[in-house]
């Protein structure tokens, strides 16, 4: 084993690969503080405040650390720039400064030109992400952007409540665009019966939202999903892409706050993701709801870092490297 330049990066070493036995942990730097950034940055978001408010088992603030543990290791294959701009961490229950750091760190990053990877943290990571996305879209022009947020997600994340959790961010997206006289456009994808109100799915129905049961995402619906999801990027110019690991089988991924009884295979949601990816409009992307202290030999994490290297390596190879 080697030991990586950044903290919380470590991994393999294979001298005797050469180039070619490269991993992450050897290809990742520290982003600088300023100038014009291409390639992939990750942010770690580390908080678990809206889990907290949402009566959830908490762990998740420590998802951004397991995450660069499994990523250390990842073979540097179609990845030929990484950045790290290391964690937003949210203090107590000091959500809301939290989310709005976050939103400011990625507005800031998408203005130097990189594309983000957030690691998660709970949900209320959706609420930043796409705060950032809005605030570098409002900052380049005034023409009203068609923001696409695809959530891939057991849960509708809808709800009302007093105070911001992680049931609560795409309400609260909803909210925002409102105000700022934009359209609302949210696809939830592996949305269960069993793990949403009806009071719930009226509020999806209110706000039109393009939704799909988890019942719904065989392997033998792929077809039928990907058209519903096709029609929904038809509609939208850019799209922020939020994966709640809840949205998988339990035993794919145990180490989250609520495992899901049934859950979305893993092939059909990589099949999306890849689907999302060809639109040529996703900006940015975030994990969420990765909660180490509940994961089982890290299954949890392993899965979530095959995720976020997929994703890099199809971002890379679009923007020509």
């Amino acid at each position: 084993m080697g030991q990586a330049t950044l903290p919380g990066w470590q991994g393999r070493i294979d001298a005797e690969e050469g180039e070619l036995g490269r991993r992450w942990h050897q290809l990742v730097a520290a982003a600088p503080a300023d100038g014009k950034l291409d390639g992939v940055t990750l942010v770690g978001f580390a908080c678990d405040a809206g889990v907290a408010r949402n009566h959830g088992r908490i762990g998740a603030a420590e998802g951004p650390a397991a995450l660069r543990a499994l990523l250390g290791n990842m073979p540097v294959r179609h990845v030929s720039t990484l950045w790290d701009a290391g964690d937003v961490r949210c203090v107590g229950d000091a959500l809301e400064p939290a989310q709005a750091e976050l939103s400011e760190r990625l507005a800031g990053l998408l203005g130097r030109g990189t594309f983000p990877i957030t690691l998660g943290g709970g949900h209320e990571i959706a609420y930043g992400s796409y705060g950032g996305l809005a605030r570098h879209l409002a900052a380049q022009s005034d023409d009203v952007p068609r923001i696409g947020v695809i959530n891939f997600d057991a849960h509708f994340d809808l709800r009302l409540a007093e105070r911001a959790s992680s049931g609560t961010p795409f309400r609260q997206i909803a909210e925002d665009c409102a105000a700022r006289g934009w359209p609302f456009h949210y696809a939830c994808l592996g949305v269960s019966d069993y793990a949403n109100t009806r009071a719930l799915f009226e509020r999806a129905e209110q706000l039109g939202v393009c939704w799909r049961r988890d019942e719904e995402m065989g392997v033998d619906q792929l077809a039928e999903a990907r058209a519903q999801l096709q029609r929904f990027l038809d509609g939208v110019d850019h799209v922020y892409l939020t994966i709640c690991l809840d949205v998988l089988p339990a035993a794919v991924a145990p180490g989250v706050s609520a495992p899901a009884a049934h859950g979305v295979a893993l092939e059909v949601v990589e099949t999306l993701i890849d689907t999302v990816l060809a639109s040529g409009k996703l900006r940015l992307a975030d994990i969420a709801e990765l909660n180490p202290r509940l994961d089982i030999d890290a299954h949890t994490a392993r899965v979530a870092a095959r995720l976020v290297a997929r994703l890099a390596e199809a971002v890379t190879a679009r923007r020509g490297g």
